[in-house]
């Protein structure tokens, strides 16, 4: 009796992002759950005080997530009730609702819309319809910082406030005229970084997030806002009475609550992954600007109905996604139906993003001009698959598919 034959095994699925996590990130997090803290705990300072060497910071404040961290830094810059802040268009909806969620209102800036990135006119109109502004979170999409220099100055010149949400970026710099570098995260041009460490990021920690400041105010008050607003600190005690016994010793139960917060603490389970992850971003981002490089070579015959999105010349990226921009109207092919038939033949991919302004909930409470450069951004925009476990074949592979189902 003959034996049918083998089918031919399908190719794995390739999603649009994916951890990497390696042996001895197991074996990190193992030791923590054999050991006495699971919650914050001793894990959690090895990696801020390795995160802010990374980064070139004074002080690194890890917790939750990046949108945990989006809403410190507005609480620590006292962005609350009564301020405005600008974000881009272009970003994750957390980039404006942490700090909305603090009382902040959000002014809505248009990006450019090959890069997706703020420029500075764009900064310069969103203060101008704001009348009075107070901070701008300045987003460094898919891995870039764009003008940051230009844009800080704007910034300053009209008394804001400055974030950057460097939640595609770590390990990202920006090079300046004069061709010096500086880390993002490093807060030469902002006051505040914010970082992400989602499992589809430079480093994963299955959740979570960092501020990194050079103010030891600010590294202090975010330090307690992500532990529910309270102080052990002796030295910030208002009730003496109830602090200290009759030899003026602390109480040692004791504890105050100057202003009340959120329990946004990062595990020591999160922080000894972030840890070992840390100690091999450099890899991780030479094959992440390897597979770039690679994707780039690959599409430029197809340009301008495809091309990469737009380079920064004063950025070394660290990319987090790699965004193609693609003419679905010239191409014959919708967006939807180009995601399905990718999804089919086993590849992922995704739309980073849907303009925030134009939500249910910020078309209801603003009434935002028409963005032209982040439509134009948005209509382009397909995120392919980028990781850094990936291998050289396939971008091979998801480049082939695309140009099949684009009739490229």
């Amino acid at each position: 009796m003959s034996l049918p034959a083998l089918k031919p095994l399908a190719a794995p699925y390739l999603p649009y992002g994916r951890q990497v996590i390696e042996e001895d990130d197991i074996a990190a997090v193992a030791a923590v759950l054999r050991g006495d803290f699971l919650t914050t705990g001793p894990m959690a300072g090895r990696f801020e005080a390795a995160l802010a060497e990374t980064v070139g910071a004074k002080h690194a404040v890890v917790c939750a997530n990046g949108t945990a961290a989006l809403y410190l830094a507005a609480r620590a810059l006292e962005l609350g009730p009564g301020t405005k802040i600008i974000v881009p268009a272009i970003t994750f909806l957390a980039t404006a609702s942490a700090p909305h969620l603090n009382g902040a209102e959000i002014v809505f800036a248009d990006v450019d819309p090959d890069s997706g990135l703020m420029r500075p006119q764009d900064l310069e109109a969103a203060i101008a319809r704001a009348g009075k502004a107070d901070a701008m979170f300045n987003v460094h999409l898919n891995g870039q910082c764009g003008a940051i220099e230009q844009i800080a100055k704007i910034a300053r010149a009209h008394g804001l406030k400055i974030v950057d949400d460097a939640c595609h970026a770590l390990g990202a710099s920006h090079i300046a005229a004069d061709s010096t570098r500086s880390l993002v995260g490093q807060n030469e041009f902002c006051d505040l970084s914010v970082f992400s460490f989602h499992p589809v990021k430079a480093i994963a920690m299955g959740e979570g997030g960092a501020v990194t400041t050079n103010d030891p105010q600010w590294a202090a008050r975010l330090k307690r806002l992500r532990n529910h607003g309270m102080t052990r600190e002796a030295g910030e005690f208002a009730q003496v009475a109830d602090a200290f016994d009759e030899a003026g010793r602390v109480n040692p139960w004791y504890y105050e609550l100057p202003e009340p917060g959120f329990n946004w603490r990062a595990s020591d389970l999160q922080c000894a992954l972030g840890l070992s992850q840390l100690a091999k971003l450099e890899r991780f981002l030479k094959t992440r600007r390897a597979l770039a490089a690679q994707y780039d070579a690959l599409l430029a015959p197809y340009a301008p109905l495809l091309k990469p999105v737009a380079r920064q010349r004063s950025c070394l990226p660290a990319w987090h996604l790699y965004a193609v921009l693609i003419d679905f109207a010239a191409c014959g092919v919708s967006r939807a139906e180009t995601m399905r038939r990718l999804a089919e033949a086993g590849i992922g991919s995704q739309v980073h993003y849907f303009p925030v302004h134009r939500q249910p909930y910020y078309v209801a409470r603003y009434a935002t001009p028409a963005l032209a450069g982040a439509e134009r951004y948005y209509a382009r925009a397909l995120s392919l698959p980028f990781f850094a476990s990936m291998t050289r074949d396939d971008p091979v592979r998801v480049v082939r598919d695309l140009m099949r189902i684009l009739n490229l």
